[in-house]
């Protein structure tokens, strides 16, 4: 079970898909949110995905209870509990499990971390993250891709400025700078933007200054579509968002950078991504949604010159390996 936002949800599916991996034969099913269930309904690692409308929390313990006799139908052996708040409690109490686990929601460690300890609680697997994420059927987004200006020949770089809040915001202009600069020392690359309508302006601002190089997809997109356009990239650099876990946890190179966000929960893992937050900082990991210097300078300190170099770095090393 995991009801929160569409971050979160993929934060689980790496850890999940080594769990199926190291057990034979195992079906695992999912209960989630109805508006982050596209992307788990598309993949061989879920049998069936059960979804609950609503973010209040009183329709969704409605919808939840609708749901429990098809749920104690199907007598599952165990139940992870990757939510850990009343209604899922609630849930896992009335399918009477063999066996549960529950995930720890006000620890400091990091979130994956989290999601791996409470599989190997249950004592039947050693999971860690696979990135072996396979789709049920194949989806073509190339000739989407085609048809908005990309050129089959081209690496595509996903420019993600989509943090929640101000405080969670590199500069526009600093990702239009990167993308400059990469493109003088990497010029065969394409840019790529997805999203929701909220971002409209900004890749309009970066479609300004990048002309063809630049692919917009705002809003021309499904999740799952998305979720496959985020696989075939070279890199990513993005703000503390969904797409950005969507990047990781297909083992993909990411760049995260997290000013306000909680870098001590959320952060990216793997060898194959970097996270720049404030956590050095006094004011770091402070949660606000303005910076209050009014400057955002745990995220504008990262130059656009360091972050080329430190994307060149990560699929340097990559490669060797």
């Amino acid at each position: 079970m995991r009801f929160q936002a569409l971050g979160d949800l993929m934060i689980t599916l790496p850890y999940l898909q080594s769990l199926r991996e190291q057990i034979p034969g195992l079906q695992i099913d999912l209960l989630t949110r109805t508006n982050v269930s596209e992307v788990p309904k598309n993949l061989k690692l879920f049998e069936k995905v059960y979804s609950i409308s609503g973010r209040n929390g009183k329709v969704q313990f409605l919808f939840s209870m609708l749901l429990i006799p098809y749920l104690l139908y199907q007598r599952y052996d165990i139940v992870i509990d990757l939510q850990n708040h009343r209604i899922s409690k609630i849930i896992r109490k009335l399918l009477l499990p063999k066996a549960w686990s529950e995930f720890d929601r006000s620890s400091l460690i990091l979130a994956g971390e989290r999601t791996r300890l409470t599989i190997n609680s249950l004592l039947i697997s050693n999971s860690s993250i696979s990135t072996n994420i396979e789709l049920k059927n194949n989806l073509d987004v190339e000739s989407k891709l085609r048809l908005n200006g990309w050129r089959n020949d081209n690496a595509l770089i996903i420019l993600n400025p989509a943090g929640a809040f101000t405080s969670r915001h590199w500069p526009i202009e600093n990702y239009i700078s990167f993308a400059k600069l990469w493109l003088v020392r990497n010029p065969s690359s394409q840019f790529v933007m997805l999203g929701v309508n909220s971002l409209k302006q900004k890749a309009s601002r970066i479609k300004d200054q990048l002309g063809n190089q630049f692919i917009d997809l705002i809003e021309h997109t499904s999740m799952i579509e998305a979720f496959v356009i985020v696989k075939k990239a070279s890199l990513m650099i993005s703000e503390d968002s969904g797409l950005m876990h969507m990047s990781w946890v297909q083992g993909k190179p990411t760049i995260a950078l997290f000013g306000s966000s909680p870098s001590y929960w959320a952060s990216p893992l793997g060898e194959w991504s970097k996270c720049f937050n404030s956590a050095d900082l006094p004011c770091g990991d402070c949660l606000h949604q303005e910076c209050k210097f009014g400057d955002v300078h745990c995220l504008t300190r990262y130059s656009p010159e360091m972050i080329v170099e430190e994307g060149e770095a990560l699929l340097k090393s990559l490669a060797i390996k």
